[in-house]
């Protein structure tokens, strides 16, 4: 059933993107509109989970359209499939502890984009993303605990703040680097051990992605 419901997310999703990508193709003010592509790597970890360190390497891919507000400004919103979650590799230091929670997201962020530089080429980036919870398995020591009846499940919907800054190296194509913190509870219910992050307790995502982006138009 999981599955089921998980493939329709993303079928919708990416029927979304198709839609958005074509209506900056068939808009009446195109020369304001851009669209584009753009996959990479991220690097993450969850706060409040015991352990540290961007040690969860993931996937990030997806397409955003933006609109220039201003000769410097603009509002750009993206469509992305999102791998977060948490690694820790069992060594001697640890104790041979191993841990593995993978949660993966279709993305949708909005963001204010600031255009610098004599050439305008580089960008600083910033703004808010809802992440939608389309698949997640958790692990530990090699007992799989999402099968336990009291297991605290992720969140279904998370909200994050991400800031950053894109490159372009040329017309087309550029690279982005994008720092990504959770302001929600990324579980369904608070437990012993969660931390403080602006105005509640829980367990937060914190992620940095280093992505490579096609930009069409």
């Amino acid at each position: 059933m999981f599955l089921l419901i998980t493939m329709h997310k993303f079928k919708s999703a990416y029927k979304i993107l198709f839609l958005v990508l074509a209506g900056y193709y068939t808009s009446a003010n195109a020369q304001q509109f851009h669209g584009g592509i753009t996959a990479g790597l991220v690097g993450s970890q969850v706060a409040g989970d015991t352990y540290s360190g961007y040690k969860k390497a993931g996937i990030y891919a997806g397409g955003y359209v933006s609109l220039d507000i201003s000769e410097r400004s603009a509002f750009q919103m993206e469509l992305t499939y999102f791998q977060k979650g948490t690694r820790e590799n069992p060594t001697e230091k640890n104790n041979y502890d191993s841990y593995i929670f993978r949660a993966n997201y279709i993305e949708l962020p909005f963001l204010y984009q600031f255009k610098t530089g004599s050439a305008r080429n580089f960008i600083i980036e910033a703004g808010p993303s809802a992440g939608f919870l389309v698949g997640y398995y958790e692990e530990r020591d090699g007992l799989v605990l999402i099968n336990d009846p009291d297991y605290n499940k992720p969140a279904s919907l998370t909200l994050q703040f991400n800031l950053g800054i894109r490159w372009l190296i040329s017309e087309h194509f550029g690279f982005d680097f994008r720092t990504h913190h959770s302001l929600l509870n990324i579980r369904t219910k608070n437990v012993t051990g969660d931390v403080w992050r602006i105005w509640t307790w829980g367990q937060f995502h914190d992620a940095l992605v280093l992505s490579l982006f096609y930009q069409i138009r």
